[in-house]
């Protein structure tokens, strides 16, 4: 007996932060002005997605001392934006991305337990970790910690964040109106912490939530963040969505769960992917190439360029040959707050390596950055992109995508429009909310009054 299809959860990314985004489209809109965000809600909304997802810029990103201005120009917060999607939503799950390097739980508990009763029941939490001191710099706790203290952090962070959201026993204190005291004041968020990161005493001052906790996220890729994941997270927002890496992380991810006492279904696995969609499959595949075209310019190039060069190239030619010049590997890096610095843990192996591709391929520095930068994982028509979706759910390559679009916020419309009805009609996508809850969505169980 072959086994039932599994269903295919969907979510938007709203892409603030990173060079997906092609700001020369007449159709890309504001990333500030609430109309794009709630635009941007409505739409995946009304496709019947799980979730909206936020990520967050503690500092605007700058190369060579000056504002890196090709791919963000600012991020509002993350709770301002979440909390009024609430209001002009009423399904749709909103996910934030907050730090746990520079937060404390009592705040941010409080932050994602007010969301949720706001929401009814919606509010989901990706916790990260901050790698450096230059973000560092805007906080009190300057600097950064070594990997192993931000992950024992994190974990310690989670930890006493659940128990403030669990700390409240019923569903609401009753106040006595002859007396004026509360009725049952010793189940009224009491908590008592004491750890290695935080020794915090008092009493939580929002009730339970409608999902006992907000969902737990997780987007770390290291061995250590994913034994964070497997010891904790609901989801993990990954980035390996090709269909070899995501099977390989997916059986990685979902045997760890064993050791926690925990089931396979109670991790979602869930790769952030771009989409271009055309007519045909060669259609799409033209147009592929020309929003990539867009993406990297070729100042953006040039950047790209710096992060491994560590050199000023704003001289050469983008559409000329490699630098002839080694990278810089003793100075200070003149890229600040960008994750691609720390991709690249070889400058001079990478430099050699690109330089041989762009020779065996005639390749310009524009030509390169594109080829080897990440590219559209699903192009083809809406037919062809639905099934190759489908096809990565049933055979484990994930549970479901985290889709981000190169145009904001009309680009998810298409998708809506075209691919959603082709997943309804395979049987592997809702056609309609059958709850109410973010924990409903998702098919996550909702953690008991006194435990997980």
């Amino acid at each position: 007996m072959s086994k039932p299809l599994k269903q295919i959860h969907l979510a938007a990314h709203f892409p603030g932060v990173n060079n997906t985004t092609v700001w020369s489209d007449p159709e890309a809109g504001s990333h500030i002005e609430f109309s794009s965000f709630a635009h941007f809600a409505r739409t995946a909304e009304r496709a019947k997605f799980d979730f909206l997802f936020l990520a967050e810029g503690l500092r605007l990103r700058e190369q060579g001392g000056k504002i890196y201005d090709l791919d963000v120009v600012g991020r509002p917060d993350t709770f301002t934006v979440l909390a009024a999607l609430a209001a002009v939503t009423e399904r749709l799950g909103l996910t934030g991305t907050i730090n746990s390097t520079f937060n404390e739980p009592y705040e941010v508990a409080r932050q994602f337990a007010s969301l949720d009763h706001l929401s009814a029941g919606r509010a989901a939490w990706n916790v990260v970790t901050s790698w450096d001191a230059f973000t560092g710099e805007n906080f009190r706790r300057g600097g950064f910690l070594p990997q192993e203290e931000r992950y024992s952090r994190a974990k310690e962070f989670l930890a006493t964040a659940n128990e403030l959201f669990d700390s409240w026993q019923g569903d609401e204190i009753v106040a006595d109106q002859e007396t004026g005291t509360f009725l049952s004041d010793a189940k009224a968020g009491a908590f008592v912490h004491t750890g290695q990161h935080f020794d915090i005493e008092g009493r939580f001052n929002v009730p339970r939530s409608p999902q006992g906790r907000p969902v737990i996220f997780q987007a770390g890729d290291s061995d250590e963040g994913r034994e964070f994941a497997a010891a904790g997270a609901d989801a993990i927002f990954s980035r390996h969505a090709t269909l070899d890496a995501g099977q390989a992380f997916y059986t990685d991810v979902k045997r760890r769960l064993a050791a926690y006492g925990r089931r396979p279904d109670q991790l979602l696995i869930l790769p952030a992917a771009s989409f271009v969609l055309g007519d045909t499959d060669a259609e799409a595949e033209e147009l592929a190439k020309e929003v990539r075209r867009q993406q990297v310019s070729g100042a953006t190039a040039l950047k790209h360029l710096e992060f491994v060069w560590n050199r000023d190239l704003s001289a050469y030619d983008p559409e000329g040959p490699l630098p002839d010049i080694d990278p810089d590997v003793d100075g200070t890096h003149i890229s600040q707050g960008r994750a691609q610095v720390r991709m690249y843990r070889d400058p001079l192996a990478t430099a050699r390596a690109w330089r041989e591709l762009a020779a065996a391929n005639n390749w310009s520095i524009r030509d390169l950055v594109i080829e080897t930068g990440n590219r559209q994982n699903f192009v083809g028509s809406p037919a062809t992109v639905a099934k190759t979706i489908n096809d990565y759910v049933q055979s484990d390559a994930a549970d479901g995508f985290i889709l981000v679009p190169h145009i904001t916020p009309t680009g998810l419309d298409v998708f809506a429009d075209q691919v959603v009805p082709l997943l309804q009609e395979q049987g592997v996508f809702r056609a309609d909310y059958e709850g109410t809850t973010l924990r409903d969505h998702l098919g996550l169980d909702t953690p008991g009054l006194t435990g997980p």
